[in-house]
């Protein structure tokens, strides 16, 4: 399904604890009941779980079911009788244009990891991506002509035209990139990982989040701020600014517009109408 590996080991961990902990889980096979009684175990005392946890494991439940049904390992479709808990919609926090605007100066500096920091978080707000896209991002998917080529959920690849000045950033960047790197030849340059920690490795997720955090108190922001804020952030403003619902579910790179139409809600009455 080209899911990523952190969603595979959440379904794994889910089914190991389904095996484990569901009641009456010898019947499995024959009846939707184990995986019932298991979820809805979940959502009274002790052990009550956030709705969200509740349909992620009810989800990783019914794949399974619907593998082994269509694999013929099982006889009945066991999947189509195990509802997924209602999905609580909950708006996405946003930064307002001069909150972003803050938060970028807040990454001001011109060695090498400001420009970096500065670099990324030009790049998650211009291109609205995904704080695991931008890390994978290498430098051969900056494309020409201002596109960054993304590989998103499910191994989806984009092209998401970015902006003049985030575009000014990463280059201010790259021109002092190879600080970090060491020395490399030409060849390999091309396919090297576009931002890198100090050590010259692929930058990862936690350090992207100190990132952030760093950023967001040095701008006065709460706490909420995160590196999806941003993308948030971009898909508001796109909105705000008149941009077509469908244009911005491209960019997004939703495999649905049921979930970009969420961010209708926090914009303008106007928008909301259309």
């Amino acid at each position: 399904r080209g899911l990523a590996p952190a969603t595979i080991r959440a379904y794994d961990s889910d089914l190991q604890l389904f095996g484990r902990d569901a009641p009456g889980i010898e019947r499995w096979v024959t009846s939707p009941e184990p995986a019932r009684d298991y979820l809805g175990s979940m959502t009274r005392p002790p052990r009550v779980l956030r709705p969200t946890s509740v349909r992620r494991k009810a989800a990783s439940i019914r794949a399974f079911y619907r593998f082994c049904y269509a694999e013929e390992l099982i006889d009945a479709d066991i999947a189509a009788l195990i509802d997924l808990p209602r999905q609580m919609q909950r708006l996405p926090d946003t930064l307002d244009a001069a909150e972003v605007v803050a938060l970028l100066d807040a990454t001001a500096g011109d060695d090498v990891i400001s420009l970096r920091d500065r670099a990324l978080l030009e790049l998650l707000y211009a291109a609205g991506l995904r704080i695991s896209e931008a890390l994978q991002l290498d430098r051969e998917d900056l494309a020409a002509g201002g596109f960054v080529r993304v590989i998103g959920k499910g191994d989806k690849e984009r092209l998401v035209p970015v902006g003049d000045l985030a575009i000014e950033a990463v280059e201010d960047y790259l021109e002092e990139r190879d600080r970090l790197a060491g020395p490399v030849d030409d060849a390999a340059r091309a396919r090297e990982p576009l931002f890198l920690s100090r050590r010259g490795r692929r930058l990862d997720r936690m350090a992207a989040w100190r990132i952030m955090r760093g950023a967001a108190t040095r701008a006065g922001l709460s706490e909420r701020v995160t590196p999806h804020t941003l993308r948030h952030s971009f898909a508001t403003h796109l909105l705000e600014g008149g941009a077509d619902l469908r244009v911005v579910q491209e960019l997004l790179g939703h495999a649905s517009i049921t979930t970009t139409q969420l961010y209708t809600h926090i914009t303008g009455e106007r928008i909301r109408q259309v």
